[in-house]
Parts: C-alpha cells; sequence; structure tokens
C-alpha cells in the first residue's frame, strides 16, 4: 500500500464536490485505508473560525487580497495541524478543496492576478501540493440551479452573479490544463453514481495496489 497521499476536490460552486468527497472516504475506509475528511477553509478550530469570518456578509465585506490573507491563514492552521500529521502517520487525506481555489477565486475571479496568488503560496506552503487533484466541470448555470436548490446557508461565493461564476470556471479549467500531471477533470453534471465510478477509477489507475480493494468495496 502506498503510503499517505493528500487528495483534493476542486471546482466552482453547486459541483457535487463534497458529496462526493465523503463517498470516495468511505470507499477508501472499506478498503481499509486510514482516511482524514476534511475541508477548506477549515478544518482546524482556528482555520473554520477564519471560515465563518470569510464566507459570510455581502459580497463587499472583504477585499480579493483580505480574503486572499485569510484564506492562508486558515490553510496554513489547517496544513500544519491537521494534514501534514495525518500524511505523516500514513492517512489518506482527502480535501474538499486547498489551494487551486485560491488561484481560482482570488487571482482569477476576484482579479489579483495568477502570479501574486502563486508567488504568496510558495512562500506560505514552501511546496506542499496535493499528490493528486480532481476538478469537477460543471456549466455554471446548472451548478447555480443546484445551488438554489439548497435555499440556505449560502455563501458570499454562493451568491456572485453569473458573469463570476463563468469566469471561475474558466479559472479552473486553465488551472488544470496548466498542471495536467496533478489534474483529473470530472464531468460534474453527470449523475452521482457515474461520478464516483470515475473518481474510483482514476485512482486504480494511478494507485494499482488499490484496484481490487477499491472495486471489492464498491460491488
Amino acid at each position: 500500500m502506498e503510503a499517505g497521499q493528500f487528495i483534493t476536490f476542486e471546482g466552482g460552486e453547486g459541483a457535487g464536490k463534497t458529496t462526493q468527497a465523503k463517498l470516495l472516504c468511505d470507499a477508501l475506509e472499506n478498503a481499509g485505508v486510514e482516511t482524514l475528511l476534511t475541508r477548506e477553509p477549515g478544518g482546524t478550530f482556528g482555520a473554520e473560525a477564519i471560515r465563518d469570518l470569510v464566507l459570510s456578509g455581502s459580497n463587499e465585506r472583504w477585499s480579493g487580497m483580505t480574503e486572499l490573507l485569510l484564506m492562508y491563514a486558515a490553510r496554513l492552521d489547517h496544513v500544519e495541524k491537521l494534514i501534514k500529521p495525518a500524511l505523516a502517520r500514513g492517512a489518506w487525506v482527502i480535501s474538499d478543496r486547498f489551494a487551486d481555489s485560491s488561484l481560482a477565486y482570488q487571482g482569477y475571479a476576484r482579479g489579483l492576478g495568477a502570479q501574486k496568488v502563486k508567488e504568496l503560496h510558495d512562500t506560505i506552503m514552501d511546496g506542499f501540493e496535493p499528490n493528486l487533484t480532481v476538478l469537477f466541470d460543471i456549466d455554471p448555470i446548472l451548478a447555480q440551479k443546484r445551488v438554489e436548490m439548497r435555499g440556505e446557508n449560502l455563501s458570499r461565493f454562493d451568491k456572485q452573479d453569473i458573469d463570476f461564476h463563468n469566469v471561475l470556471r474558466d479559472a479552473f479549467l486553465d488551472i488544470a490544463h496548466q498542471n495536467a500531471d496533478r489534474f483529473v477533470t470530472v464531468d460534474a453534471g453527470a449523475g452521482r453514481e457515474a461520478i464516483h465510478a470515475r473518481i474510483i477509477h482514476v485512482l486504480t489507475m494511478r494507485y494499482p495496489s488499490l484496484a481490487g480493494k477499491l472495486s471489492a468495496s464498491n460491488d
């Protein structure tokens, strides 16, 4: 069995990342792999407190740079206190969002520029990156319909207009293209079971020792 792996799920609002992260976590645990499911911003006490600050309030509450700095304060706490210790003991970590979201949201959609975000990332994360990132690509109009169906607890980002979400989709696709060795893109408009099967296939291809165990856990 491979050492602990860090897998991140990325994409816009309403793409279904949270549901699929839980499904994958369950599949890995059923296959005998110690797995930690977490999210960003969040995952630790301090990062969850910052999450409440960043996601609540009006669209104008924070500037793009303030958002970015808050996200990286939360991320550093998350990595140091939760993610790295889990990986060190051999657990697999699945995170609903990580640094690519900051690049897409603040770098592209909020207009800070990719280079500025990358420079901050390199300074704070010091080379720490996911082993695999799954991008959930979906038509923003369909995604917004999904968000509206939730009907409550909408974040500042959920409430952005369709132009923002179109820019965000293009941003994630561009980031995935530039990091093709780390990214796999799935059609998030497909059904839940089809998406889960695609993710399981990706993992068994990348980590052959999981093949029999993961397929057995999903029979």
